[in-house]
């Protein structure tokens, strides 16, 4: 099956392209980037120069030559190309925000940009994977997750679904690696402003809030409202979210583990340590989210940590999963590897 990447030149859209190149039902037969369109691939990247192709512009009839399609793009790009899309009965996989929230107004409060038509905001399917695998087997738009609310969501959804944490009382510290800022030059991202430092930001307002909150409403079936507060650590890839909660019936820390056995029993990507807990190198370079979980007696708390890999199962390793799921395919098709150590 061939395969379009639009943003091909990104950290996520040349992850892509790696997992892509080593699938074994997708070629990727179409690499979009506005900004160096007629230029090799190893030209951007030359640790791919065994790769002969080239990057391309966007343009809608060659999307159409391919029957996926993967938007690894800034905000606003795929809310305006992915429905005409659709409407030529490709599939598409949104690894951008445009298709995450239900209301065009959030998605400007938040995006502050102008929202995708409300039509598509409500037909696209949330691709988390082990949450909504059922709704992706049928769906022509996949709104792929951001990296923290994959993270958080995975670690947070079986402790909700079954009413053991209040809605009120949920703290997410959160921690990520420089690739999260994308590939563009920024001074904030320099060697010498990131190296040595561990900077929080955006607690004004992330825009991974609202995704969040909206699907941890879905699951627990009542209103959530979540502080977080995201960190930049020095490191290139990695997520780590350490979630606190108030225990509402003092659930003992076996009733905890029974919880996460049976809620991820089946699915193949999401391990649970029982003794020790996650750290972001146990998942770099897979689509791993290791989940750890502490029962504090003595402050009447629940804490749970998970670890992904930011530009796997936070961005291409979970497009390329919901793929799977979506054409029938293996869920670990392409995907069967192991952390990458040390």
């Amino acid at each position: 099956m061939k395969a379009a990447i639009v943003g091909s030149t990104g950290y996520g859209g040349v992850e892509l392209i790696r997992l892509i190149q080593n699938h074994p039902y997708l070629e990727p037969e179409v690499l979009i980037s506005s900004s160096q369109p007629g230029e090799p691939l190893a030209r951007a990247y030359p640790h791919l120069i065994h790769l002969s192709c080239s990057f391309e512009q966007l343009d809608m009839e060659r999307l159409c030559t391919a029957d996926l399609i993967f938007f690894a793009t800034p905000p606003g790009v795929s809310g305006a190309w992915a429905p005409a899309l659709v409407e030529q009965g490709k599939v598409v996989i949104d690894l951008s925000g445009d298709f995450r929230l239900d209301s065009p107004d959030t998605y400007q409060e938040w995006y502050k940009r102008p929202a995708a038509p409300a039509k598509w905001l409500e037909q696209a399917v949330y691709g988390l994977s082990e949450w909504f695998h059922d709704q992706i087997q049928t769906a022509s738009l996949i709104a792929n997750p951001g990296c923290y609310p994959t993270a958080a969501l995975l670690a947070l959804a079986p402790l909700l679904k079954e009413g053991i944490i209040p809605p009120s009382s949920i703290i997410i510290d959160a921690k990520s690696g420089v690739t999260g800022a994308g590939r563009g030059v920024k001074q904030a991202m320099l060697y010498c402003e990131v190296n040595e430092n561990l900077r929080p930001y955006k607690l004004d307002g992330h825009q991974h809030i609202p995704e969040i909150e909206r699907f941890a409403s879905l699951i627990a079936q009542e209103n959530i409202t979540v502080s977080f507060v995201p960190h930049l650590v020095p490191m290139n890839r990695g997520i780590l979210v350490t979630i606190y909660a108030d225990n509402m019936n003092n659930y003992t820390r076996a009733d905890v583990r029974e919880i996460y056995r049976q809620t991820y029993e089946a699915a193949p990507f999401v391990r649970i340590h029982e003794n020790g807990w996650p750290e972001t190198k146990f998942v770099q370079g897979s689509n791993y989210c290791d989940i750890g979980y502490h029962v504090d007696e003595r402050t009447g708390r629940i804490m749970v940590l998970a670890a992904i890999d930011n530009l796997m199962k936070g961005a291409a390793g979970q497009a390329v999963q919901n793929a799977n799921i979506r054409m029938g395919w293996p869920e670990e098709t392409g995907l069967g590897f192991s952390p990458l150590f040390p």
